[in-house]
């Protein structure tokens, strides 16, 4: 597919998303360039790759309004209805369904297509690194919640299963859910590598923050 096709795509679906929040159309954007870049070190479909990239989230804002949507389900219906309305080989659509259907790591999805591995490992890549230290602390303002609470013991979260509503802080945050995305559990020998460094600065992030409010540093 050409580039004039991928655009057109974008400015097709920007409209089913919020204009801010984390899962604004910026992240999928990030998530589409991501697997892009995974994509050059695997032999794969891109065009499979990067239309699922550009649509696996167009359900979000209707799961934020119905907790019992679930986005990846319902975009992968949606994503059915727009595609089969355009250009798009038909030939390559179930593959592109099965990709957004399987995103979802945290539903414990294992993907058995490459362009699904690589979608859901760009994917989780976005919560890793400086963009979502500045995402927990943007979501953590919205929910009202500390920065920080020292009384509170974060770290006992990380032997734990992941439970968004039990963080009280965005630190809490970290350890509850980000530090749980270890480099070893994506897919893609490059995701790994990616997530490696990401994950080493969002710990060191982390790490110097504690220091700082205690004094130390």
């Amino acid at each position: 597919m050409n580039e004039e096709f991928f655009e057109e795509l974008r400015e097709k679906v920007k409209g089913y998303f919020e204009e801010n929040g984390s899962h604004d159309f910026s992240h999928s954007q990030r998530v589409h360039d991501m697997c892009v870049l995974i994509s050059g070190t695997e032999n794969v479909d891109i065009d499979i790759v990067r239309v699922s990239a550009i649509l696996h989230d167009i359900a979000r804002t209707n799961q934020s309004r119905d907790s019992s949507i679930c986005h990846a389900e319902e975009g992968a219906n949606m994503a059915a209805d727009i595609l089969k309305e355009g250009v798009f080989p038909e030939e390559k659509i179930e593959d592109v369904l099965y990709s957004i259907r399987s995103h979802r790591q945290s539903k414990g999805v294992t993907p058995k297509t490459k362009e699904a591995a690589i979608l859901q490992d760009a994917d989780r890549l976005d919560a890793l690194g400086a963009i979502t230290i500045a995402r927990m602390f943007s979501s953590g303002v919205l929910k009202e919640r500390k920065m920080h609470n020292p009384e509170i013991d974060s770290k006992k979260w990380e032997n734990e299963s992941y439970s968004g509503a039990s963080s009280k802080t965005t630190i809490d945050g970290f350890y509850n859910k980000i530090f749980k995305i270890k480099p070893e559990t994506f897919k893609t020998r490059k995701a790994q590598e990616i997530a490696k460094g990401r994950y080493d600065y969002v710990r060191a992030f982390v790490d110097r923050f504690e220091r700082e409010w205690r004094g130390e540093l």
